[in-house]
């Protein structure tokens, strides 16, 4: 019986330092040192009110704003995962003929990149590449009635490399660069 009791004790006194005594010091280092981050990475309005995640992305779907990347899982972030579909599953293919329409099509010359017809693993990704949100700057700047170069200025601006001076590729978060157009941008009325 003392063995159970000792037992008991020893579980009890390691669950309260590695659940609750580590959690705790963690948690409180990363609100000194970090609180953005430690928080969720979040966007608020000046009145305090929560817009999104820098880390999770949302659907856009009009006309006037940059696409994220197809999400499997309905960009639901309690949810994350990937389709699980086969490269041969003919429903790959139904989407991503829905989404090069859904964009206008494609030709040879004007491709469509890979990013904005495939889901990332996780289904929220909140990037898109440079090449995905320069292929979408013409239908962005028609829905906004400006000219296609003060889209492609905002992405440039806006773009950065994951790696560092490490990486070539270059990719933007959608929220942000769809909240920039919003600042720096008005939709005005465009006859169709």
């Amino acid at each position: 019986m003392n063995d159970i009791i000792s037992g008991l004790r020893v579980a009890a006194a390691t669950m309260a330092i590695c659940v609750a005594g580590y959690t705790t010091v963690i948690l409180t280092f990363a609100q000194v040192v970090t609180p953005a981050t430690a928080n969720g990475s979040l966007i608020s309005r000046q009145d305090g009110s929560v817009i999104g995640s820098r880390l999770i992305a949302q659907a856009f779907t009009s006309p006037e704003y940059v696409w994220p990347r197809p999400s499997a899982v309905g960009y639901d972030a309690g949810g994350a995962g990937g389709s699980n579909l086969s490269s041969a599953n003919p429903q790959l293919a139904d989407r991503a003929e829905a989404l090069i329409e859904a964009h206008g099509g494609v030709s040879r010359a004007d491709p469509i990149p890979a990013d904005l017809v495939t889901a990332s693993g996780a289904g929220l990704d909140p990037h898109v590449s440079v090449e995905g949100a320069m292929f979408q700057a013409g239908r962005v700047a028609q829905a906004r009635g400006v000219e296609p170069a003060a889209i492609t200025a905002i992405i440039d601006r806006l773009a950065e490399r994951p790696g560092g001076f490490l990486t070539d590729e270059q990719i933007v978060n959608v929220l942000e660069l769809n909240l920039a157009l919003d600042a720096e941008l008005s939709v005005q009325a465009v006859a169709d």
